[in-house]
């Protein structure tokens, strides 16, 4: 009886990229963790690749950046996705065990959108007011042309690399205010902000097809604006491994920035690198 239910377990793992294995009789396994912004997107790169690729496995999964960068240094990925680049300690870590200072590769650009709910009267707002509103500065929709109403602010957690990038370009290092609502997934902050026309929340330009997406400085989030860092919160997406990747790492790396790669990401809803 365990035998037959280890065969059948084995059978139905592969149908889910978002499990890890460490190994997969016959093929190459490739592990990937990290960002939840880019968790939608490694798990369609992983269904087209392998879908080219029958000798290769990839299960990639979220979980947020910083968890991802644990998990490289700890040799439990081969790779690790992440929303902002490697910090000073992290570098550090990966050289004291690897020798090495990583490598990280640009794959696609996103924008840091802000998003509201389609009812709400409010569509364009400044960065110095993104940084009120967050920060708790301002508290009522009414401040900034909406309704007499509380701002719920939507938050994610601190192990998010969005949650760091915000903190870092839109409230310059203030603390967030005491009264946001920490959301677990990017998808759980869309939800909400869908479902409640008060609330305030933000996330990846990929996730936001059921809300609306603020314009920032009277710029709204399109793809030219991003691509050329017109969008004022515009960032890039990586993928780290913490020596040069070769074999079957350095295929899938490449195939992502190829042409074939990035058109995958461009139609997740993600900013190519190139037209």
């Amino acid at each position: 009886m365990k035998k037959i239910l280890f065969i059948l377990l084995f059978a139905v793992l592969p149908l889910f990229p978002g499990c890890s294995l460490v190994q997969s009789p016959g093929k190459a396994v490739i592990r990937i963790k990290g960002s939840d912004t880019m968790h939608l997107l490694m798990k369609r790169l992983a269904e087209e690749y392998m879908r080219g690729h029958a000798g290769t496995a990839i299960y990639a999964e979220g979980g947020g950046s910083a968890s991802g960068i644990r998990a490289l240094i700890r040799g439990e990925i081969d790779i690790c996705a992440a929303s902002r680049p490697l910090e000073a300690q992290e570098i550090q870590q990966i050289s004291q065990k690897f020798q090495s200072i990583g490598v990280s590769f640009r794959i696609a650009k996103d924008a840091l959108s802000v998003y509201l709910n389609p009812r709400n009267p409010v569509r364009d707002l400044t960065t110095k007011q993104l940084k009120r509103i967050f920060s708790g500065e301002i508290t009522n929709w009414k401040a900034i042309g909406g309704a007499d109403h509380t701002i719920v602010v939507l938050i994610r957690p601190p192990n998010s690399g969005t949650y760091l990038y915000f903190k870092r370009h839109v409230l310059e290092e203030r603390e967030y205010t005491k009264n946001a609502i920490t959301i677990p997934t990017t998808v759980k902050i869309v939800e909400t902000v869908a479902a409640n026309p008060h609330s305030i929340g933000y996330g990846g330009i990929a996730y936001g097809k059921e809300v609306k997406l603020c314009r920032v400085n009277s710029i709204p989030p399109t793809s030219e604006n991003i691509r050329y860092d017109l969008y004022p919160i515009s960032r890039y997406l990586y993928l780290i491994t913490v020596r040069k990747p070769l074999g079957v790492y350095r295929k899938f790396i490449d195939w992502i920035i190829s042409s074939e790669g990035q058109n995958v990401i461009k139609q997740v809803g993600y900013i190519p690198l190139w037209k």
